[in-house]
């Protein structure tokens, strides 16, 4: 459904985008994570027509974006980060008025429709400059979706929001999902794993990862990792020295209440682990599987990029 081949952009000097390729396919939500200024909202905006890349090409449900741009703009919905709205028109005026401009049929009854979708119908007459941050994001989400797009583009959709706002915004995405491919830029990484598909992670311009989370963690992860806690010890450092001289450990940190043991690639140290433990006279109050974090996964490759340009 979008298609990114070998994407660059660039203004003056500067590369925004470094030839990225990337897929969403039809019925996914596809995140888009990265830090500030990596490159999210330039993909967005050539995805959705605004602006043409510098090289390379893009397509939305077969369409090219530069060369078939109208066709584009028909079958995409966008929700950029400030949420286009008019202060002083009511939410289903706004709305009406967006698919007025977009030619649909029968607007004010379609402009209804998607303000049931959204949670919004029972607002529809008040003033958007008197509704909350939330309910404007529902409203923007409403103009995105007024003309039954079949891609939604969403920059950043929950920034600003209370935590209830954001779970009614995140729920509102997953429903959508089920019947629109959906583009998700976030800096939220628990958010993009509770929400996403795949996603995509870029830094710097460059795409360096796309998957869905549970497989990067399988490629990132060199072997399993365990969390372990125990009582009666003289000190975190005696455990967490103790605990790294268990064979087939490969590195043990202090992590909150407990450690973080890492153990080699395809060997169980369980055992080994709970015996040191009770041995030295300890208690073994937890002894449990961890996963991988998203937050991990942002952090590993990151940090590893910029670690290898500096080489």
């Amino acid at each position: 459904m979008i298609t990114v081949e070998s994407l660059t952009k660039r203004y003056g000097r500067f590369m925004a985008l470094r030839g990225i390729s990337f897929q969403a396919e039809s019925g996914e939500i596809l995140g888009f994570l990265g830090p500030n200024g990596a490159g999210k909202t330039t993909t967005m905006r050539i995805l959705t027509g605004y602006m043409p890349p510098t090289s390379g090409r893009a397509s939305v449900a077969g369409y090219d974006v530069f060369t078939d741009s109208l066709e584009v703009r028909k079958r995409v919905g966008y929700l950029p980060e400030t949420v286009p709205l008019y202060p002083d028109m009511t939410v289903h005026g706004y709305v009406k008025y967006v698919a007025e401009l977009r030619g649909v049929p029968h607007a004010a009854s379609r402009a209804d429709d998607v303000l049931r979708i959204v949670g919004m119908h029972t607002r529809r007459d008040s003033l958007i400059r008197n509704i909350s941050k939330g309910m404007r994001q529902r409203v923007g989400l409403a103009q995105a979706l007024v003309h039954d797009p079949q891609v939604l583009i969403l920059d950043e959709p929950t920034i600003g929001l209370d935590p209830r706002q954001t779970l009614e915004v995140r729920d509102l995405v997953r429903s959508l999902g089920r019947t629109h491919t959906i583009m998700f830029s976030t800096h939220i990484l628990s958010e993009a794993e509770q929400v996403c598909d795949r996603v995509a992670i870029i830094h710097r311009g460059e795409l360096v990862a796309i998957d869905k989370p549970e497989t990067l963690r399988d490629q990132l992860q060199k072997g399993a990792r365990l969390f372990v806690r125990v009582g009666k010890a003289e000190s975190a450092e005696t455990v967490r020295k103790t605990l790294q001289n268990v064979t087939g450990v490969a590195s043990v940190t202090v992590l909150n209440d407990g450690f973080s043991v890492e153990a080699r690639r395809g060997v169980d140290v369980r055992p080994r682990l709970a015996s040191v433990i009770i041995s030295a006279g300890w208690e073994l109050l937890e002894l449990r599987p961890l996963a991988m974090s998203l937050e991990d996964i942002f952090l590993e490759l990151t940090v590893r990029e910029g670690a290898d340009e500096r080489l």
